[in-house]
């Protein structure tokens, strides 16, 4: 049997054996979930979000999906406004150098229904090194809730079109509508197959040469005739370019364009010496006195014109009197009287008749 000694000793030794498992069991639980061990130095840095999503004290803070640190406390602060949950993230100052004042904090999840963690990430960012107490920018990103929603209303859309898709077949099925009418009715489609028909009978007729398009289509006249065009258009086309016919001259003489650019000249020529009031011309366009002179006669002109339109003068009584026309039209008449009594008995009118004193 063991002494009293025996029996306490092997007790001490069980307890440190038990107190010495529990520390290196505490170091393990610590090394994996903490990154860092015991003497890494971390920096708090803070996000605020709208609703903590599941999020639990002691979840992953991860970098770039790498983790990085451990999530200290969560916690709403009402004066925050929209985004009143606080999460307070211990990070390890190692990787403080890769993070900045706009690196920005995402609430994610491990798969869909997994665990809930902080991801940081830090492609787009360009500030500082974050320090001590710094309050991180975050993203919105949809849960799982606002997926369900959003299915929820794309589903109860798709029933709603399919109910209206249910509908229309319904009455295309009844022979209502147009496109009823094409799949349901009779006479229609006796009156397409007869078009058809006469459609299919046109296209033989053509393909055998009959009529104006199957002429155009199976007889060679029209593509020799076309050809000859063709020669015909290059032969012109070639004396076109060698400078013969008039077109050709046209194109290819210069003694055309030297022409019209002499011709431009002496008119350039002649308007400066118009401008400057040489010639006559010049004279007409340049002196003011003819011009009065020009005006005043245009004055006189149109004063008469109105007098001869008034009846006024000798003139304006030749034009406007009728009794003129009244008295030469009786002249006339009865000089072709006369004229016709002398024809008539020329002795009563041309007898001539001396008395001797």
């Amino acid at each position: 049997m063991p002494s009293q000694r025996q029996v306490k000793w092997a007790q001490l030794r069980v307890g440190v054996t038990v107190l010495f498992a529990a520390a290196v069991l505490g170091v393990l639980i610590f090394l994996m979930t903490g990154s860092g061990g015991f003497l890494s130095r971390k920096i708090t840095l803070k996000a605020y979000f709208d609703n903590a999503g599941g999020l639990r004290v002691g979840a992953p803070v991860r970098l770039q999906g790498v983790d990085i640190g451990n999530v200290k406390t969560i916690q709403v602060v009402p004066s925050h406004g929209l985004t009143p949950v606080e999460v307070v993230m211990k990070v390890n100052k190692t990787f403080a150098p890769d993070i900045r004042t706009d690196s920005v904090a995402t609430m994610a999840t491990v798969g869909v229904l997994g665990e809930s963690f902080v991801d940081i990430n830090s492609t787009q960012a360009k500030g500082r090194e974050v320090h001590d107490g710094d309050v991180l920018p975050i993203r919105d990103q949809p849960d799982l809730q606002d997926m369900i929603r959003a299915s929820q209303t794309s589903l109860q859309n798709i029933d709603v079109l399919v109910r209206r898709i249910d509908r229309i077949v319904s009455f295309i099925e009844s022979g209502q509508g147009s496109i009823g009418k094409l799949i349901y009715d009779q006479d229609l489609y006796n009156r397409l197959n007869s078009t058809l028909s006469e459609v299919q009978r046109m296209v033989n007729e053509m393909s055998s040469g009959k009529g104006s398009i199957g002429k155009l289509i199976a007889s060679d006249e029209l593509y020799n005739k076309a050809n000859e065009a063709v020669d015909h258009l290059n032969q012109i086309i070639d004396e076109i370019n060698k400078g013969q016919g008039t077109v050709g001259k046209l194109l290819k003489d210069p003694t055309l364009y030297n022409n019209t650019n002499a011709t431009v000249e002496k008119v350039n020529k002649l308007m400066a010496d118009v401008n400057e009031g040489k010639g006559a011309l010049g004279k007409f366009t340049r002196d003011q006195a003819f011009a009065n002179k020009l005006d005043n006669t245009i004055s006189k002109l149109s004063t008469i014109m109105d007098r001869l339109e008034a009846g006024e003068g000798t003139a304006g009584k030749l034009l406007r009197d009728p009794s003129l026309y009244v008295n030469a039209d009786q002249m006339l008449v009865e000089t072709r009287t006369l004229v016709q009594a002398i024809r008539e008995n020329p002795k009563k009118y041309l007898t001539i008749h001396f008395k001797v004193f």
